[in-house]
């Protein structure tokens, strides 16, 4: 009977600690994404893709705990802390919206990385991992540089986002010969851009030519008079380039705007933000070519091919990144020998991912963009 005890004790000693290695040995990740709300959908489709990525490492010490951040920032410091509390998570996915990390400076021992490509809220403990504005400016420095543009003319919208471009152009030092702050109201907009092109300067020059040529005694006036009337002004524009920091219907009206005061693409090129290839662009033949930074083309569609066979939907586009994370977290695991440590963050390092190459220094992320053209109704890479 002693010798019974004895090997049974034995027994439960082997598994109580092959049960608690085990248990150290799990990855525990949050994920705090909208799964309730007028956001849900993209909630949703960040969990699918976080599980396709899971799916893809293969390792089941992963385990994830989403939690519904109902794009709420009491509801997302509510939810952390209990993952924190009840799970001992100290990395979390998400949030998603910047506005929902309002209170999580009040969590130092979590490490969360947002999806938010904007740095209003500064915090130590989170890690802005979307498309962010400076590495938008770098992949159009490296353009302009391969095209030998010196004379670029910069358009910043006056909304929300423009402390974060204002920000970006200093860390990134992007060379231009004017920057302009332009309002977003379309009744206010083409004015602002008449005065930045000069363009009523540039219209009045054709007028007094046709005036001259009028009064003239040229052999081939009437000629010269009909070419004028074709023209929509006359006089240079001063720049080479035009960098539009906008987006949507907002880019499109600041196009207009410029095809009205007479500047086209042929006579300056034009180069906006990320659009995440947006097929709306391919119709709009008046501002082709128009130049972008992105993530790597080929895997964005991938993913939305095995997204929308394994979901039998599209999915978000800020899902896209989260697949990235998934992995990021993984590398830097496995290369902490699983031990979870809010350090692995802060060493500099680079990982390959769908999007792209990327850099992590110091708790920020940059990501290495590709770059985009959209012309004859087509994407087309440039590098």
């Amino acid at each position: 009977m002693k010798i019974f005890f004895k090997y049974y004790f034995l027994i439960f000693i082997i598994l109580s600690f092959y049960t608690k290695a085990i248990g150290q040995n799990e990855i525990k990740i949050g994920l705090i994404v909208p799964l309730s709300g007028e956001n849900k959908e993209i909630g949703e489709s960040i969990v699918n893709t976080t599980r396709m990525a899971l799916n893809s490492i293969k390792d089941s010490k992963i385990q994830l705990f989403p939690k519904d951040s109902n794009s709420n920032p009491d509801q997302t410091l509510k939810v952390s802390k209990q993952l924190y509390e009840e799970q001992g998570i100290e990395i979390i996915i998400g949030p998603v919206f910047n506005d929902s990390i309002k209170y999580l400076d009040q969590l130092p021992n979590i490490t969360f990385l947002s999806f938010t490509n904007k740095f209003t809220y500064n915090y130590e403990n989170v890690i802005n991992t979307g498309v962010n504005a400076v590495s938008q400016i770098n992949a159009i420095k490296k353009f302009l540089k391969l095209n030998n543009f010196n004379k670029t003319l910069f358009l910043i919208p006056n909304n929300n986002f423009k402390k974060e471009i204002e920000g970006a152009i200093s860390n990134t030092k992007i060379k231009f010969v004017k920057k302009f702050i332009y309002d977003t109201d379309p009744t206010i907009l083409t004015s602002q851009i008449e005065k930045v092109t000069k363009y009523n300067q540039r219209k009045q020059n054709l007028i007094d030519e046709i005036e001259r040529v009028e009064k003239s005694n040229d052999p081939n006036k009437e000629n010269k008079l009909i070419n004028l009337s074709k023209r929509d002004t006359i006089g240079n524009i001063n720049f080479d380039s035009i960098i539009m920091s906008d987006f949507d219907e907002s880019l499109k009206s600041v196009t207009t705007s410029l095809l009205y005061t007479d500047v086209s693409p042929k006579r300056a090129t034009y180069i906006t933000f990320n659009q995440w290839f947006d097929n709306s662009l391919l119709n709009e033949e008046s501002i082709q070519p128009i130049y972008f930074p992105s993530v790597n083309k080929s895997n964005y569609e991938k993913y939305i091919y095995e997204y929308n066979l394994n979901f039998e939907t599209n999915p978000n586009h800020v899902s896209f990144l989260s697949y990235d994370l998934v992995g990021l977290i993984y590398y830097l695991l496995l290369n902490n020998d699983f031990k979870v440590d809010k350090n692995i963050f802060s060493q500099e390092s680079r990982f390959k991912g769908k999007n792209g190459i990327f850099k992590i220094d110091n708790n920020k992320i940059t990501h290495e963009l590709n770059f985009y053209s959209v012309e004859n109704k087509s994407f087309k890479k440039i590098f």
